[in-house]
């Protein structure tokens, strides 16, 4: 979530007429993530999110993730809805761009994770999985294997090097890797594919929300766990592994679904390319964000940390011995 276009209380107060949500109370921006410009709306009966979709999310992919939250929804899944209008419209267009106001769960994203939270993540990831077994809709992955390379090259020509020296070698090179022995044959599904801290929330060491389903995308279903193991089991600069942490997130997702051999072979490549991927898009984000965005520029030097922990075939052995 973040901020690049700027509302007033009269331009929200124009969408909510719209709506059976009572008056305005509350208008704040969030400067929390890197993609749509997000703001808490209070009104006189409820809480909302209001989000406008920027450049980056193609509104064509909009009902993809209107569907995907429905059908998770009635799966009795812990996710937001899209509200609608009095004329049943879920789709508005703000300021010039598309805009939907979605409903508030309660929660907090934790910072630190323990070893309960993750694995209540790691159930809540699993059972989200097993309610998309029968999703039927798919959207392409727009930032999986194919499209690293290009994203390195696009990020060296901007200048790459300047975040760190030898960066764009060691991504080049990893590109390389990935490529040659990048799995197949694993089960494929609709996945969250950004299920970090901040998009879950928690009531103490529960789950109650799973949020920002806009890099959504049909992928291989275990690299899912892979993205949400890179982002909950180290600290937040990428320098430490917290094992206990590991092994709760993969002992939670494997009760409700199990990591077959295949799999757990997989995992280490699959491992390596989430680091890969956002490694690239905070690379791309750190170079070109707009100097005044209300936006946390996230380091992607903390990626790379832990692309080198997974680089490491003792390390990963080791953790899944932890957690098996």
């Amino acid at each position: 979530m973040a901020v690049y276009t700027q509302l007033g209380p009269q331009q929200v107060e124009a969408v909510l007429v719209h709506y059976d949500v009572g008056q305005l109370v509350a208008l704040k921006g969030i400067a929390e993530g890197v993609e749509n410009s997000n703001f808490f709306v209070q009104t006189t009966q409820s809480r909302f999110i209001l989000t406008l979709y920027e450049s980056r999310v193609n509104p064509d992919d909009l009902p993809f993730f209107y569907a995907l939250l429905k059908h998770l929804h009635h799966a009795g899944c812990k996710v937001p809805r899209f509200m609608a209008d009095r004329e049943g419209q879920w789709l508005q267009t703000v300021a010039g761009r598309p805009a939907c106001l979605i409903e508030f769960l309660d929660g907090v994203s934790v910072t630190e994770p323990t070893a309960a939270q993750a694995n209540s993540t790691g159930a809540a990831l699993g059972q989200m999985h097993q309610a998309l077994a029968d999703f039927t809709l798919s959207r392409p992955n727009s930032l999986g294997v194919a499209a690293w390379r290009p994203l390195a090259m696009r990020c060296t020509a901007a200048g790459l090097d300047s975040i760190a020296d030898g960066l764009s070698a060691r991504i080049f090179a990893e590109c390389d890797f990935l490529e040659a022995h990048w799995p197949t044959g694993l089960p494929v599904a609709a996945i969250h594919a950004d299920l970090f801290p901040d998009n879950v929330l928690m009531l103490g060491d529960q789950v109650s929300g799973l949020i920002d389903f806009y890099f959504a995308c049909t992928e291989i279903r275990a690299y899912d766990l892979a993205v949400t193991h890179s982002a909950w089991c180290f600290s937040n600069d990428g320098a430490v592994f917290d094992a206990d942490v590991s092994a709760a997130l993969l002992s939670g997702y494997a009760d409700c679904v199990p990591l077959d051999a295949t799999t757990r072979e997989a995992l280490p490549i699959l491992l390596r390319g989430a680091c890969l991927r956002f490694l690239l898009t905070r690379c791309y984000d750190w170079i070109n964000t707009p100097a005044n965005a209300l936006v946390t520029r996230k380091d992607p030097l903390a990626f790379l940390r832990r692309l080198d922990f997974y680089s490491d075939a003792g390390q990963v052995e080791n953790m899944l011995g932890q957690y098996s």
